[in-house]
């Protein structure tokens, strides 16, 4: 008996790979092995950096804040320690914006909880 092999689904597996490392450089895009394993590694590279990236803007928005806090004579974390006292719950993503965008309502914050 002939041996049957899904030549129609492999193929389409091949070309959505291959589709996908659209872009790439050299043999990354073309030859199947090659960008099989770099579309397999981006693919965890996607996992690890989406968990970077919150690391990454919790840390920008700590630098804003400290910033923002030392114009007014603070320090970061005697305002978050204020803030905290005061029982103002308001994250760090919220004060890193009125830090930059308005000052006014940064600095009112800061004067209610010194």
């Amino acid at each position: 008996m002939p041996r049957s092999v899904n030549h129609v689904a492999s193929r389409a597996r091949r070309k959505r790979v291959l589709s996908l490392t659209r872009g790439y450089f050299g043999a990354r895009k073309n030859v199947w092995t090659v960008a099989k394993n770099t579309w397999e590694k981006g693919l965890t590279y996607a996992f690890r950096d989406r968990r970077a990236k919150k690391r990454n803007f919790r840390a920008l928005w700590i630098q804003r804040i400290n910033a923002a806090a030392r114009l007014e004579g603070m320090s970061y974390s005697k305002l978050m320690g204020a803030l905290h006292k005061a029982g103002i719950e308001m994250n760090r993503k919220v004060l890193a914006d009125l830090a930059m965008n308005h000052p006014e309502a940064f600095k009112a914050i800061v004067n209610k909880v010194k």
